[in-house]
């Protein structure tokens, strides 16, 4: 798919509402791509992307429409091209290295966070899953790399989100473990990860 500048992600409360704002956001705005839907706890996610310009026009037409029933946003005008791949679904190979998970309480404090631990840091984005099955409208993604950069992404985003007052758990892995390495690897999703056979200790009766 081809690269746009800037995209935006708006998370609603109520789906009919999110419904009604994305309909008004296509009205008002020439956007390039479009992707929305229910997530779960029952709520609406809208993304958008294309020039700046339409970007703003149809998140502040969004905003507006949404009124009490908006949880929360995000309007990068020059976003990451890793974060870009992210948000679309691709993911990034696990190496030798470290990891760092961040949860937060939502999904557009995720991306945000994200992406200024990209811009300020050589890390790589891994994983980001926005409010899919099982994470209860969470955002949370996962950066690899070095461990002082690794460490530095994690300070980088836990300042942004605690000046933000977002709800949010960070942890950093240093060396992991060569098979949780691969299950990150192939994502982290619980449903969707292969069974790895190790060496430890079984019953064979």
């Amino acid at each position: 798919m081809k690269k746009h500048p800037a995209i935006a992600v708006l998370e609603f409360r109520d789906i009919a509402v999110g419904f009604v704002a994305t309909d008004a956001m296509l009205k008002r705005s020439p956007i390039a791509f479009l992707r929305c839907g229910t997530v779960s706890r029952g709520r609406f996610l809208t993304l958008l992307g294309g020039t700046t310009a339409s970007v703003e026009e149809a998140c502040h037409e969004g905003l507006l429409q949404g009124g009490d029933s908006l949880l929360d946003h995000v309007l990068l005008a020059d976003v990451h091209a890793q974060l870009y791949d992210a948000i679309l679904g691709h993911r990034r190979p696990v190496g030798a290295g470290s990891l760092a998970i961040i949860e937060t309480a939502t999904v557009s404090s995720n991306i945000r966070a994200a992406e200024l631990a990209l811009k300020g840091t050589p890390v790589d984005l891994v994983e980001l899953r926005l409010a899919d099955a099982g994470l209860s409208g969470k955002g949370l993604s996962i950066v690899h790399g070095e461990l002082h950069d690794v460490e530095a992404a994690v300070e980088i985003a836990a300042g942004f989100l605690r000046d933000a007052g977002v709800e949010a758990v960070f942890r950093i892995i240093p060396a992991p473990h060569e098979a949780l390495a691969d299950q990150v690897g192939a994502g982290s999703h619980f449903g969707s990860a292969a069974l790895l056979e190790l060496d430890g200790e079984g019953d064979e009766r």
